[in-house]
């Protein structure tokens, strides 16, 4: 198995027997959950769509999966995401085969899906590679594999000599597992060789959450399971940042 990340995305591809492109967090729509606090953008939904069709062209994939978050609003489906997700949805489904692991802001999206197109909440293993959006717990036969997983947004913030630190980048992170922290049912055996590899999200304005506080967050399951001293940071063009502990040595992580 080979990853590689795809530059102008941020984006994942898993390459194995199969090409996956993954991409998480779209969060289209986005501007109207602005709009609806006051803060007025313009909608960057055509920009946005077309470096996702820019990071298919460049690798090709035999499947595009979205990893949940495609739409933005909850609990409901604002004029723009009513507007914007169906040609949204179309102009990627021309480019590859279309599959979607539903995120906590999805709700409504499957009206505009096929029905083969949609996984389940929990993740779904393929080709040997588990994603799911990562809101939730992971279906039990995702666990001793490698698995992909959005819903963190994460970002790293990076400091010079002296201490001063530069805008937050949007980062890969991959750890291990604390088989602990999982129900015995969950994990026979299988929780210590499982990887997690938390992709970045797609959406320029989404914000994050910094990777050193991903774990303490609390933020889903498989996080608060992370085990931090296996962790490493990527940025979203692949630079090898260091381990999760050389960034807050301070803390003893």
């Amino acid at each position: 198995m080979r990853l590689h990340f795809v530059e102008g995305g941020p984006a994942l591809l898993v390459e194995n027997t199969r090409r996956v492109l993954v991409i998480a967090d779209l969060h289209m729509g986005i501007e109207s959950g602005f709009a609806r606090h006051g803060v007025h953008i313009a909608s960057r939904s055509d920009a946005r769509v077309q470096r996702a069709v820019a990071c298919v062209e460049a690798t090709d994939p035999d499947l595009l999966l979205l990893l949940g978050d495609v739409k933005h609003n909850v609990p409901i489906t604002s004029r723009q995401e009513f507007q914007e997700l169906p040609r949204v949805i179309d102009t990627l489904r021309a480019l590859a085969p279309l599959r979607v692991a539903p995120g906590n802001h999805d709700g409504g999206l499957p009206k505009f899906l096929r029905p083969d197109e949609l996984l389940p909440v929990e993740g779904a293993l393929i080709d040997g590679v588990g994603y799911l959006h990562g809101h939730t717990h992971p279906a039990p036969d995702l666990l001793g594999h490698l698995v992909v997983l959005g819903h963190h947004h994460p970002v790293v913030s990076l400091q010079d000599a002296v201490g001063c630190a530069a805008r937050a980048q949007p980062a890969f992170l991959y750890a291990g597992l604390h088989e602990r922290c999982l129900p015995r049912e969950e994990a026979p055996g299988r929780g210590a060789s499982t990887r997690l590899l938390f992709v970045p999200s797609f959406n320029e304005l989404a914000g994050g959450i910094e990777i050193v506080r991903i774990r303490e967050s609390g933020l889903s399951p498989l996080s608060r399971c992370m085990n931090e001293s296996t962790a490493e940071v990527y940025l979203a063009d692949g630079t090898y940042v260091g381990s999760l502990a050389s960034l807050c040595p301070a803390e003893g992580r």
